[in-house]
């Protein structure tokens, strides 16, 4: 986890930022204070320190990260838009909790935009963009007995297959609805054996992709997500 330092003051400006001057070219301004505040409460809610379902409690996060509620209010309006955090008129926020139905319904959607991307990569990968989503699956093949190593290596395939097929557009939806479903207290990844049933998905992926059978690498995805959504609703 990344170290972080904080100002005390209570605007907006950003950690370090030194004016440009007449004699210095302008350059990009480090990040505001309320952005590496958001990054810092992401992680926190992703490693379950902060609980889904559970209440934010303002002031103790202020005391323990050493600053004002205004970017940690200005944070929150952040991971509130991303999907992670819910705000209760009068009663603060809280950490987004997933239903069964917001479950399905986030599947739902990353299998039709996700395997509308694998049947745009199969169609127009180069040799390189295979060769990069190879290594990743390769990588994959030999982590299947390591949970936390396959997840992360499975959704680095995931949004590289998506950087390929080039809408930013989509790259957007999903990331945002990656990071709603890391909420999910059930994931499909998690239940007993679904990491060997995901990899020989993948493979199957994988080999219509090269073979650039658009038709199946699209089949294939979809089925992808419909038997984690089955794993994850058992």
């Amino acid at each position: 986890m990344h170290n972080y330092e904080f100002k005390t003051n209570t605007d907006l400006t950003s950690i370090h930022a030194v004016a440009p001057s007449a004699q210095t070219p302008r350059s990009l301004s480090p990040r505001a204070l309320y952005q590496d505040v958001a990054e810092r409460l992401r992680q926190q809610i992703f490693d379950r320190e902060l609980e889904p379902g559970g209440w934010i409690d303002e002031q103790k996060i202020s005391a323990e990260y050493g600053i004002s509620r205004t970017p940690l209010r200005e944070a929150l309006k952040v991971l509130a838009v991303e999907g992670l955090v819910t705000m209760k008129v009068r009663r603060g926020a809280y950490v987004t909790e997933m239903s069964a139905d917001d479950v399905a319904q986030v599947y739902h959607v990353l299998g039709l935009l996700e395997s509308d991307a694998a049947a745009l990569v199969a169609r127009h990968a180069t040799e390189a963009q295979l060769h990069e989503l190879r290594t990743l699956h390769e990588r994959l093949e030999r982590q299947v007995r390591q949970r936390d190593e396959f997840f992360a290596t499975n959704e680095q395939f995931h949004l590289a297959l998506l950087e390929i097929a080039g809408n930013r557009w989509t790259q957007q939806i999903v990331s945002d609805l990656r990071k709603v479903m890391k909420l999910n207290r059930h994931h499909s990844l998690f239940k007993q054996g679904r990491l060997a049933g995901s990899l020989a998905e993948h493979r199957a992926l994988m080999q219509a992709i090269e073979r650039h059978d658009a038709q199946a690498a699209q089949r294939l995805m979809r089925s992808h997500f419909d038997n984690g959504l089955a794993a994850a609703a058992a």
